[in-house]
């Protein structure tokens, strides 16, 4: 690759993934603030209470409770650790790897400081939804059987050693930024990193008692539309927030993010209809969540019409990704996190090097700079292999520390058949 192409892929880096180096002596801008404001509560919505019903209503009767406790507690310690310094070790200078420590527990971060034309406190709080729903993802990965004190430690630690690095490598001016990776808001830092940790989570704490054998269906799938549809209202602030601005960057991206879930939707009904017979409810909200996660990456690079091929693909390639891991595999991948963010994640990762090409018609990414796409493409291939090779044997380490620190991180045979409801918290989520 020559120096031209070089500087051109940091150009564009910089153009399409606005978290990786802002202004501290900016112009606060109104409309951005109300925007981002607005952007940050809805990304709060996508976990509480989006996710938490989406996965509640997965699980079964007896566990529902315990899914909502989780979901709730990790929001909660992530935020304090976000604070703490989680936040100045992604998003303060410091090397290729991971930030510094000169914002820990918000040191220099007062009312006055800037981040663009948004207040830096805001800039903080929008980056603090994401590191609360990313470790919140992973639990879908062993629902029904890890310890609630299992659980907080490895959020914690999953937090500080894989979500903090990987945010700095593409957001915060790190290696992968500095070599020109689109990341627009988190194919890589949010359902890669999110769905190889399920994986090997999974993998680790191994199968719930009776699967495959034993049927172990959603226990109220009204519930976990209710959820679906927050999560997708929710992503409009994931990814139009991602912009930074209530400009027309913002405005493309909700557009192309509402075309790719859609697609996505239809795309996995229609398989099920077709191999199965009949569509299912399921089988719509989980093709929606797959083709949101797909576009994410790619949300601030790519058009409508290149939004609906990438939500199409994504409903046809999460499907097989599902049924290959729990079918083939036997992985029990509880709310299937790695084949719906994990495999959507790395597509999305990686086609969004050919769709923000400027000479694809009417498929054409937008933004106005036109780039080599092979080197584009090895690129992106870089800091998805990276991200996938430190994210799981970080995990690997955590969960073997975790399980150290509580006697290991499954519940016992007697609890998980009784329920983590009543058996970690003394509470039913159903009276009869």
């Amino acid at each position: 690759m020559n120096k031209m192409n070089k500087q051109l892929l940091v150009l564009l880096a910089l153009v399409f993934s606005p978290f990786a180096v802002f202004a501290s002596d900016g112009v606060i801008d109104t409309g951005d603030t109300a925007w981002i404001l607005t952007a940050t509560a809805l990304v709060l919505f996508m976990t509480l209470p989006g996710l938490s019903l989406f996965y509640a209503g997965l699980v079964r009767s007896k566990n529902v409770l315990s899914i909502l406790m989780q979901c709730f507690a990790i929001a909660c310690v992530s935020s304090i650790l976000w604070f703490a310094f989680v936040y100045s070790m992604a998003f303060t200078e410091g090397n290729g790897f991971i930030g510094g420590f000169s914002k820990a527990f918000f040191a220099n971060v007062s009312m006055d400081s800037v981040a663009g034309t948004i207040p830096e406190p805001l800039f903080a709080l929008f980056q603090m939804t994401f590191a609360v729903i990313t470790p919140a993802l992973i639990i879908g990965a062993f629902a029904e059987r890890m310890k609630f004190s299992s659980v907080l430690i490895f959020s914690a630690l999953w937090l500080i050693v894989v979500y903090a690095p990987v945010c700095h490598w593409v957001w915060g001016g790190g290696w992968l930024a500095q070599m020109g990776m689109i990341d627009f808001a988190g194919g890589t830092v949010v359902h890669i990193t999110a769905g190889v940790a399920a994986l090997v989570t999974a993998l680790m704490i191994k199968n719930r008692n009776g699967f495959p054998t034993t049927a172990m269906p959603p226990h109220n799938m009204t519930m976990t539309v209710t959820g679906a549809g927050m999560l997708w209202v929710g992503w409009f602030g994931f990814n139009g927030g991602s912009a930074l601005t209530a400009g027309s960057a913002a405005a493309m991206a909700m557009l192309v993010t509402h075309l790719s879930a859609a697609a996505g939707s239809l795309a996995w009904m229609v398989i099920e209809w077709r191999k199965f017979g009949k569509p299912s409810v399921l089988g719509i909200v989980t093709g929606m969540v797959a083709g949101l996660g797909t576009i994410t990456p790619a949300a601030g690079s790519v058009g409508p019409a290149a939004a609906i091929v990438i939500g199409l693909s994504a409903g046809v390639i999460c499907f097989y990704a599902t049924q290959i891991i729990k079918r083939k595999f036997i992985i029990d991948d509880s709310l299937d996190v790695f084949p719906v963010h994990g495999v959507g994640g790395i597509f999305g990762s990686l086609i969004v090097a050919v769709f923000a090409s400027q000479n694809l018609g009417v498929f054409s990414g937008f933004g106005g700079i036109d780039y080599d796409m092979l080197a584009q493409f090895g690129v992106q291939a870089t800091g998805v292999l990276a991200t996938v090779v430190y994210t799981a044997l970080a995990t690997f380490i955590l969960i073997k520390i975790t399980g150290w620190l509580t006697g290991g991180i499954r519940v016992s045979a007697e609890q998980e058949q009784e329920g983590l409801d009543l058996a970690l918290h003394e509470e039913s989520g159903y009276k009869l």
